[in-house]
């Protein structure tokens, strides 16, 4: 993996494999500043996202940290620095899958701000004119049934690779308008330090969870 470069601009610390200048950095640290619109779909997640367009770098995606649980009542956006940001560990573990053929949105930057408590962002290419397979799986079957082949392809390499992303569920897979299939929002992954068939089965219990959850169509399940 190419090292990291990491910049400061206007008291945000930025890391990232582009050669990003000083205008885009700039542009991004308003951007931060906005409030977020929640994610729209079912198994939208807790992330909160805005789309840009940025001269230079194209569509972008930036993904605000929120916080889950009671302490969100607390404090929503700031957490505790030790070592790398929750930005930068998926910012990385990004780079790690797609080295491996797994398909997400290409990561571009992370930034934080602060320093024992910050706030986080990952900016990622947007993934043009895509829907969730949740969303899939109620208005067209056949396709969904065509997608899911995919999708196991790709969970295959993950568990073959010992690595978990923690909350893997139809909602967080998308797929464009040319069927091809994006897995999103690793944040928290990490290895997996246990037999693959652990690996899976957990996938699995947490895949179906969601299904029965949602009331996802049965042909997710089967699928799976």
């Amino acid at each position: 993996m190419s090292e990291i470069s990491i910049k400061t601009y206007d008291s945000y610390h930025f890391g990232f494999l582009y050669d990003l200048t000083e205008q885009h950095l700039k542009h991004l640290t308003k951007l931060f500043k906005t409030y977020p619109k929640p994610v729209n779909s079912v198994l939208g997640g807790r992330s909160s996202v805005v789309f840009e367009e940025i001269n230079g770098l194209g569509s972008i995606v930036i993904k605000y940290y929120r916080r889950g649980g009671l302490i969100r009542y607390l404090v929503k956006q700031r957490y505790f620095k030790c070592g790398k940001t929750r930005g930068q560990k998926e910012y990385e573990l990004l780079q790690k899958v797609r080295l491996l053929g797994i398909n997400v949105p290409e990561p571009i930057a992370f930034s934080y701000h602060g320093r024992l408590f910050y706030k986080g962002w990952l900016v990622t290419r947007e993934i043009k004119e895509h829907q969730t397979l949740a969303d899939l799986s109620f208005s067209n079957e056949n396709r969904t049934l065509k997608i899911m082949k995919e999708v196991t392809r790709q969970i295959s390499i993950l568990i073959k690779n010992n690595i978990l992303h923690v909350d893997l569920h139809p909602g967080n897979v998308i797929v464009d308008n040319q069927d091809r299939v994006y897995i999103i929002d690793f944040d928290k992954g990490r290895l997996f330090h246990g037999k693959n068939t652990s690996l899976r089965n957990r996938y699995q219990r947490r895949w179906d969870r969601a299904v029965k959850k949602y009331r996802l169509p049965e042909i997710l399940r089967a699928s799976n």
